[in-house]
Parts: C-alpha cells; structure tokens; sequence
C-alpha cells in the first residue's frame, strides 16, 4: 500500500513504509541487532529483583527479598573472580483439583541478580544466610594494603 496514494506523503510516513517494506522482505533472516533470548530472559530476571547494597566499614551486604524460597532454591556464586551471582527459581505450587485461579499475582519463574565486587572485596570470605524470606549476603573486605616503606639506597662514595 502506497500512502503517497492517499495524499499522506510525509518523512515519517515514508520512513513507516519502508521499515514495514523490509520486514516483510527480511521476515526468514534473524535480525543482528535484535537481543538474544537468553539476554532477554537475564534481563527480565535481574529487573524482577531488587536489592539493597550496603557498605561497612568490613564488609558489603547485599539484602534481597525472597518469600517462600528455600536454601536450596538459591544459588550464591562469584565468577571471574569479582562478579557475585544471586540466581534461582520459584515454582509455582501445584494446582489441587477443583481449584482455579482467580487471579496470579506472585511471581513465578527464573530470578538473577549480578554484582560486580569491589577490588577490595574478599571472595573468599562470602556468606549467605536466608532467614525469614530475606537473603543476606556478606562479602568481607580485604584488609588494606600495607603503607610501602621507603627503600633506603646506599650512597657509595667514588
């Protein structure tokens, strides 16, 4: 269809037309700048959980809500060497006959949240404690490095 036809022959419309044009010619090749669905589903579970991050004096807290989960249900990791991973899932309950939903409002499904740790934080010494349906997660710090004393040179006389 030719809008330039119908006396609506504008920069937005053309610019309309000719993307509607390529989609249909291009409807079999995967578009390159298109996200991946991995990308999307991370995406999608990092916005549905929110955390607070908070700073110590000898640690980072990381305090994430997470109702009705057990400790098996969550999945606490650091990789490469500085990126703590909090990932899970939760499971819808299962249906009893003659019940049905009136409405779902809970979430269900994969959740993932990804921090990048500070230099100074200690990834050997991580803990998690899940405790009425709140994740806390302690990162210590690392002990600050040790002033360099001065290097005292010998001054030889020629």
């Amino acid at each position: 269809m030719d809008f330039r036809l119908m006396g609506l022959d504008s920069p937005l419309l053309s610019t309309i037309h000719h993307m509607m044009d390529m989609s249909d010619d291009n409807a079999d090749a995967k578009n390159i700048n298109a996200p991946t669905r991995t990308y999307v589903r991370d995406a999608k579970a990092m916005a549905a959980t929110p955390a607070d991050v908070k700073e110590y004096p000898q640690s980072y807290v990381f305090v994430i809500d997470m109702p009705g989960l057990k400790s098996g249900d969550i999945k606490v990791q650091v990789e490469d060497d500085n990126v703590l991973i909090i990932s899970g899932e939760r499971k819808r309950d299962e249906e009893k006959e003659g019940a049905k939903y009136l409405r779902m409002e809970r979430r269900v499904g994969k959740f993932m949240r990804k921090f990048v740790l500070p230099e100074n934080a200690n990834t050997d010494a991580i803990s998690a404690v899940c405790q009425d349906g709140v994740l806390t997660v302690t990162v210590q710090k690392l002990p600050p490095p040790e002033p360099k004393k001065p290097k005292t040179i010998e001054v030889k006389i020629a």
